[in-house]
């Protein structure tokens, strides 16, 4: 959501999440005047639960930032109205207004977001989201003219006030907590099913190898050598790795499509594959079916052919 509202965001300075930040919104049209910024916006982000939903997210927004939401039908909202996610606003049982706090407002209309997350909320005119949340803004998007530099532009928005914190979008997100304890946690996760996955190859490929002891001492005995029954073995796990890759791919795809049109996840669960990640688990999956293979497969390449041949028959 953050990156695809500008390159630059100001936050209250010192605080230790973004929810807690209050930013004079009256700051945009001085930020506008900075030689390089092509748009500001201010946005508030906060939480409430709805009729029978126990948490929604709300989010209060200048009227520049309204187009980020598609319309699916109604119009965007004025003071004291609301548009609505398409899963929230199907599960509503007055679908003509809701409340919010101790206010009530008019459902003026339902919107789709590009960003998964933001399907699952209201979204409402910042000054109704600060009466409800006490406060101006939680957050200042600037966009920069593409021919300018991010970094003067930082320094110059800087100089309006000591009380906010103004970093890029991409060294914001690098640094703020919250998203170093995800990735952290995504890493220790993935090294942890990396780890359990290799043993798995490991132990499938020993139990089949183990099965097709008397055809690899039958190949060994007529003069293949252990290189090239090793090359076979190797080949073999790389072709069943592409298929069990290209399978789980799939039903990948399938099952994130099922997540993001759920209506009970109301958008908050969302995900896709990129082809840099696609990439990147292709090569990890490919290392640990070459690595999962390769033991076994010197252990049956070294064995005695003879050892080899009565193994199936013991």
């Amino acid at each position: 959501m953050i990156k695809t509202d500008g390159d630059i965001i100001v936050t209250q300075a010192k605080i230790s999440d973004t929810f807690f930040s209050n930013v004079g919104v009256a700051l945009i049209d001085k930020i506008k005047k900075i030689d390089g910024v092509k748009n500001a916006t201010a946005l508030i982000v906060g939480a409430s639960p709805v009729e029978e939903i126990p948490i929604v997210a709300v989010y209060g927004v200048t009227d520049n930032r309204l187009k980020n939401y598609k319309l699916i039908n109604g119009e965007y909202p004025k003071n004291s109205e609301v548009i609505v996610g398409k899963p929230i606003y199907n599960q509503l049982e007055d679908k003509t207004s809701i409340a919010i706090a101790d206010m009530t407002f008019k459902v003026s209309g339902v919107y789709e977001s590009d960003i998964g997350f933001e399907n699952g909320g209201v979204v409402l005119t910042i000054k109704d989201a600060g009466e409800i949340f006490n406060k101006s803004a939680s957050m200042l998007l600037i966009s920069a003219k593409l021919d300018h530099k991010i970094e003067p532009i930082v320094n110059n928005i800087k100089k309006l006030s000591q009380k906010i914190d103004v970093k890029s979008t991409d060294n914001f997100v690098k640094n703020y907590n919250q998203f170093k304890i995800i990735k952290t946690s995504s890493y220790v996760i993935s090294f942890i099913a990396f780890a359990m996955g290799l043993l798995g190859i490991v132990s499938i490929l020993s139990i089949t190898i183990n099965q097709r002891k008397s055809e690899f001492g039958i190949l060994k005995a007529i003069g293949i050598s252990t290189k090239r029954v090793v090359g076979t073995i190797m080949i073999e796990s790389l072709l069943i790795g592409v298929l069990a890759y290209i399978s789980a791919y799939f039903i990948s795809n399938i099952i994130f499509y099922l997540i993001k049109n759920s209506e009970q996840l109301q958008g908050y669960v969302n995900g896709e594959i990129s082809s840099q990640l696609a990439l990147f688990v292709f090569i990890a999956s490919m290392t640990m079916t070459l690595i999962g293979a390769i033991i076994p497969a010197l252990k049956a390449g070294k064995t005695d052919p003879i050892i080899l041949i009565q193994g199936n028959a013991s």
